[in-house]
Protein backbone atom coordinates (compact mmCIF):
# COMPACT_ATOMS: atom_id res chain seq x y z
CA UNK A 1 0.00 0.00 0.00
CA UNK A 2 2.86 2.11 -0.13
CA UNK A 3 2.76 5.29 -2.27
CA UNK A 4 -0.94 6.20 -4.69
CA UNK A 5 -2.80 3.24 -5.36
CA UNK A 6 -3.96 2.35 -8.46
CA UNK A 7 -7.79 2.23 -7.30
CA UNK A 8 -10.09 4.55 -6.29
CA UNK A 9 -10.19 5.40 -2.84
CA UNK A 10 -13.64 4.21 -1.09
CA UNK A 11 -15.19 5.08 1.99
CA UNK A 12 -17.09 2.09 3.21
CA UNK A 13 -15.78 -0.98 4.70
CA UNK A 14 -15.65 -4.52 3.10
CA UNK A 15 -13.93 -7.51 3.92
CA UNK A 16 -13.92 -10.95 2.25
CA UNK A 17 -12.89 -14.25 0.92
CA UNK A 18 -13.81 -15.11 -2.80
CA UNK A 19 -12.59 -17.75 -4.78
CA UNK A 20 -9.11 -16.78 -5.64
CA UNK A 21 -9.12 -14.01 -4.18
CA UNK A 22 -9.06 -11.95 -0.81
CA UNK A 23 -11.18 -8.26 -1.04
CA UNK A 24 -10.64 -5.35 0.96
CA UNK A 25 -11.81 -1.88 1.28
CA UNK A 26 -10.14 0.30 3.45
CA UNK A 27 -11.49 3.59 4.45
CA UNK A 28 -8.60 5.95 3.92
CA UNK A 29 -6.57 3.75 1.86
CA UNK A 30 -8.65 1.94 -0.67
CA UNK A 31 -9.58 -1.44 -2.28
CA UNK A 32 -7.32 -4.53 -1.86
CA UNK A 33 -7.84 -7.47 -4.42
CA UNK A 34 -5.19 -10.17 -3.35
CA UNK A 35 -4.76 -12.96 -5.21
CA UNK A 36 -1.02 -14.35 -4.59
CA UNK A 37 1.02 -14.15 -1.62
CA UNK A 38 4.80 -14.52 -2.54
CA UNK A 39 7.12 -15.27 0.85
CA UNK A 40 10.94 -15.13 1.03
CA UNK A 41 11.38 -18.70 2.79
CA UNK A 42 14.85 -18.80 4.98
CA UNK A 43 14.31 -16.66 7.98
CA UNK A 44 10.56 -15.15 6.74
CA UNK A 45 9.22 -18.75 6.75
CA UNK A 46 11.76 -21.37 8.09
CA UNK A 47 14.95 -21.02 10.30
CA UNK A 48 18.21 -22.73 9.63
CA UNK A 49 16.41 -24.24 6.80
CA UNK A 50 13.58 -26.02 9.01
CA UNK A 51 9.90 -25.28 8.62
CA UNK A 52 8.32 -25.04 12.08
CA UNK A 53 6.12 -27.38 12.89
CA UNK A 54 1.96 -26.74 11.69
CA UNK A 55 3.77 -24.24 9.08
CA UNK A 56 2.62 -26.49 6.05
CA UNK A 57 -0.97 -27.41 7.20
CA UNK A 58 -1.49 -23.66 7.30
CA UNK A 59 -0.10 -22.97 4.05
CA UNK A 60 -1.87 -25.31 2.28
CA UNK A 61 -5.14 -24.31 3.83
CA UNK A 62 -4.12 -20.34 2.48
CA UNK A 63 -3.69 -21.98 -1.11
CA UNK A 64 -7.45 -22.49 -1.49
CA UNK A 65 -7.72 -18.75 -1.30
CA UNK A 66 -4.68 -17.30 -3.21
CA UNK A 67 -1.45 -18.64 -5.24
CA UNK A 68 1.19 -19.29 -3.05
CA UNK A 69 4.96 -18.21 -4.19
CA UNK A 70 7.80 -19.21 -2.54
CA UNK A 71 11.08 -16.72 -3.29
CA UNK A 72 14.73 -18.00 -2.03
CA UNK A 73 18.13 -17.78 -2.49
CA UNK A 74 18.53 -20.94 -0.72
CA UNK A 75 20.59 -20.21 1.92
CA UNK A 76 20.57 -23.02 3.58
CA UNK A 77 20.55 -25.42 1.04
CA UNK A 78 17.34 -26.97 1.63
CA UNK A 79 15.00 -25.94 -0.55
CA UNK A 80 14.44 -28.86 -2.45
CA UNK A 81 13.16 -30.90 0.71
CA UNK A 82 10.83 -27.37 1.34
CA UNK A 83 9.49 -27.33 -1.80
CA UNK A 84 8.83 -30.97 -1.41
CA UNK A 85 6.96 -30.89 2.30
CA UNK A 86 4.90 -27.68 0.76
CA UNK A 87 3.98 -28.86 -2.60
CA UNK A 88 5.56 -25.78 -3.77
CA UNK A 89 8.84 -24.78 -6.53
CA UNK A 90 9.83 -21.97 -5.03
CA UNK A 91 11.59 -19.28 -7.49
CA UNK A 92 15.11 -19.55 -7.03
CA UNK A 93 17.11 -16.10 -7.19
CA UNK A 94 20.51 -15.93 -9.21
CA UNK A 95 23.36 -14.99 -6.86
CA UNK A 96 23.60 -10.66 -7.13
CA UNK A 97 21.11 -8.36 -6.92
CA UNK A 98 18.64 -10.29 -4.73
CA UNK A 99 16.38 -7.18 -4.12
CA UNK A 100 15.35 -5.88 -7.70
CA UNK A 101 14.93 -9.70 -8.77
CA UNK A 102 12.37 -9.89 -5.91
CA UNK A 103 10.68 -6.99 -6.63
CA UNK A 104 10.69 -7.59 -10.63
CA UNK A 105 9.03 -11.28 -9.45
CA UNK A 106 6.36 -9.48 -7.94
CA UNK A 107 5.68 -7.16 -10.43
CA UNK A 108 5.37 -9.41 -13.12
CA UNK A 109 2.64 -11.27 -11.12
CA UNK A 110 0.94 -7.34 -10.89
CA UNK A 111 2.33 -6.00 -7.63
CA UNK A 112 -1.35 -4.64 -7.26
CA UNK A 113 -2.80 -8.23 -6.41
CA UNK A 114 0.34 -9.06 -4.09
CA UNK A 115 1.09 -9.24 -0.66
CA UNK A 116 4.42 -9.92 -0.25
CA UNK A 117 6.43 -11.22 3.22
CA UNK A 118 9.78 -10.79 4.20
CA UNK A 119 12.16 -9.93 7.36
CA UNK A 120 15.95 -9.64 5.60
CA UNK A 121 17.26 -6.61 3.95
CA UNK A 122 16.56 -8.60 0.18
CA UNK A 123 13.06 -8.35 1.00
CA UNK A 124 12.27 -4.68 0.93
CA UNK A 125 12.07 -3.93 -2.44
CA UNK A 126 9.31 -6.52 -2.62
CA UNK A 127 7.82 -5.33 0.27
CA UNK A 128 7.60 -1.83 -1.26
CA UNK A 129 6.66 -2.91 -4.49
CA UNK A 130 2.99 -4.94 -3.17
CA UNK A 131 -0.05 -3.96 -2.76
CA UNK A 132 0.16 -4.80 0.81
CA UNK A 133 3.89 -5.04 2.99
CA UNK A 134 3.93 -7.59 5.86
CA UNK A 135 7.46 -8.30 7.88
CA UNK A 136 7.47 -10.70 10.10
CA UNK A 137 9.59 -10.35 13.18
CA UNK A 138 12.34 -13.62 12.81
CA UNK A 139 14.40 -15.16 15.39
CA UNK A 140 16.88 -14.96 12.45
CA UNK A 141 16.74 -10.78 13.00
CA UNK A 142 14.78 -8.00 10.92
CA UNK A 143 16.16 -5.68 8.82
CA UNK A 144 15.60 -2.45 9.40
CA UNK A 145 15.12 -1.31 5.89
CA UNK A 146 12.23 -4.39 5.70
CA UNK A 147 10.67 -3.23 8.56
CA UNK A 148 10.45 0.73 7.36
CA UNK A 149 9.12 -0.72 4.09
CA UNK A 150 6.36 -2.52 4.95
CA UNK A 151 2.47 -1.83 5.70
CA UNK A 152 1.88 -4.28 8.92
CA UNK A 153 5.03 -5.32 11.05
CA UNK A 154 3.64 -9.22 12.74
CA UNK A 155 5.56 -11.08 15.57
CA UNK A 156 6.11 -14.13 12.97
CA UNK A 157 4.62 -15.94 9.90
CA UNK A 158 1.82 -17.41 11.69
CA UNK A 159 0.51 -14.16 12.64
CA UNK A 160 1.12 -12.68 9.03
CA UNK A 161 -1.23 -16.09 8.13
CA UNK A 162 -3.84 -15.42 10.18
CA UNK A 163 -4.37 -11.88 8.84
CA UNK A 164 -4.63 -13.44 5.52
CA UNK A 165 -6.51 -15.80 7.32
CA UNK A 166 -8.96 -13.00 8.67
CA UNK A 167 -8.65 -9.82 6.65
CA UNK A 168 -10.95 -7.76 9.02
CA UNK A 169 -7.63 -7.50 11.10
CA UNK A 170 -5.59 -5.72 7.69
CA UNK A 171 -8.61 -3.40 7.59
CA UNK A 172 -8.71 -3.00 11.55
CA UNK A 173 -4.63 -2.13 11.50
CA UNK A 174 -4.87 0.09 7.95
CA UNK A 175 -7.63 2.16 8.56
CA UNK A 176 -7.15 5.79 8.79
Amino acid sequence: MQGDLPFPRLAGTHAGIMGGMIELTIPGQGELRIQHVVTDVNGTLALDGQLPDGLAKRLSALRDRVTLHLITADTHGRQASIDQQLGVTAERLQPGNEPAQKADFVRRLGADTVVAIGQGANDAAMLKEAALGICVMSREGVAVETLLAADIVVPDIFAALELLEKPLRILATLRT
